[in-house]
């Protein structure tokens, strides 16, 4: 496959920049959202080029595992890093519920922001992924709007309750 499928979701939340950034890169607030309607544990947040975020989502008596590796952090405006399925040991491995998932992702996230308001753009594109992982991605790609529009819904209600609290 010559053209690798992107996956991109447009947002704009009600919310200043400062505030949504603090949503992406602050722990306590992105477990929250990140991965709705689980339990998501970060066992590790390093927000630095290099540096690496450990995540877990528990599903019933499964977990799945990623490692991310930020490669630009950009405060508040940008976002990068290599979004990895990873074992329990954080060991890049093929994911053990989609095992043709591209092991590793780019994801670049940009805040924009728009008045009182902040547009927020992902993207992501697999990374070094077979033609399998490709195809798999490019079917999902479909669907990811739910799982990412489901945090946001989530991410809507942490920021009406920030600014509640001034």
């Amino acid at each position: 496959m010559s053209e690798l499928p992107e996956y991109k979701l447009d947002r704009t939340f009600d919310a200043p920049r400062e505030l949504v950034w603090r949503a992406w890169t602050d722990p306590e607030i992105l477990n929250r959202w990140y991965g709705p309607n689980i339990e998501t544990i970060i066992h590790q947040f390093d927000l630095k080029p290099g540096g690496s975020w450990l995540n877990e989502m528990k599903m019933g008596g499964n977990s799945d595992f990623s490692k991310m590796v930020f490669q630009e952090v950009t405060p508040p405006k940008k976002l990068v890093w290599h979004h990895c399925s990873t074992d329990a040991n954080w060991v890049v491995a093929s994911s053990s519920m989609m095992p043709n998932w591209p092991r590793k992702l780019l994801t670049t996230v940009l805040f924009e922001e728009k008045g009182d308001k902040t547009s927020v753009c992902l993207t992501q594109v697999p990374l070094d992924a077979t033609d399998a992982e490709i195809a798999c991605f490019a079917e999902a790609m479909a669907n990811m709007d739910h799982g990412w529009g489901a945090g946001y819904t989530i991410l809507d209600e942490i920021f009406s309750e920030l600014q509640a609290k001034g």
